[in-house]
């Protein structure tokens, strides 16, 4: 189970986080927030691309301050923006760089690789510059490229920021069909339906955990006072 005790961070003075403490071992988990809210940064603390300042992130008896590698090859991160995930010349490499570290052998190595292309609709793609696939395709790549690593657990941010409706609805139907346990950070509301749990960020802090259909209500009032906040 992922745990978080007493976490904060800051960025120079600017408090990201303020003293946040979760067990997080639901199956879906959604994570709703104004930008600004801490989203991105309690995102990142999940498998130590963000080191807290103060509190400890862990995963049973690991934590990210010194079991970093441990964890990222149990708690895969997808990024908003797919690009910054593509980084090698073809389709079918970016995919297999990922198995490099676990050393697997190339029959085992391929095997995953046209295994995940295949689920995922990118095998007539494979020898394609990812960098010229749509929008879509992008996502499914980053996500692939993630996936055959077999992670426990898969952390989104913001997966559909930059997808259109069509992808937005294909990336649903992708999401609805992965067996792993998924921790959702998002600003598109109904992405959340039929998840097990939905919190609040405000301020660095969770101000509300519960239910979809009790947080995501919570969560608008929260936006409409802010509005109203802003106009008077």
């Amino acid at each position: 189970m992922l745990r978080l005790e007493g976490v904060s961070h800051s960025y120079d003075d600017r408090a990201v986080l303020r003293d946040v403490t979760l067990d997080l071992a639901e199956h879906r988990i959604g994570v709703i927030g104004a930008n600004g809210s801490g989203k991105s940064t309690l995102a990142r603390t999940l498998n130590g691309l963000v080191v807290p300042d103060e509190g400890r992130v862990s995963l049973g008896e690991w934590d990210t301050r010194r079991h970093a590698k441990h964890i990222r090859r149990r708690v895969g991160f997808v990024f908003s923006d797919a690009a910054n995930q593509i980084i090698m010349p073809t389709v079918v490499e970016d995919v297999e760089i990922g198995l490099r570290s676990l050393r697997l052998g190339k029959a085992e190595t391929a095997r995953r690789v046209d295994e995940i292309l295949v689920r995922h609709g990118l095998d007539g793609h494979r020898d394609h510059p990812g960098h010229l696939l749509s929008g879509g395709q992008k996502q499914l790549l980053a996500l692939a490229s993630v996936l055959v690593t077999e992670p426990e657990i898969l952390v989104f941010d913001e997966p559909t920021t930059l997808l259109d409706l069509r992808n937005t609805r294909m990336f649903r139907r992708t999401l609805a069909g992965l067996e792993q346990r998924v921790l959702l950070f998002t600003h598109d509301l109904e992405l959340l339906e039929g998840f097990d749990r939905v919190l609040v960020m405000e301020a660095g802090r969770v101000a509300f955990d519960g239910p979809p259909a009790d947080a995501v209500p919570f969560y608008l009032k929260l936006m409409d006072a802010a509005d109203e906040d802003g106009t008077s």
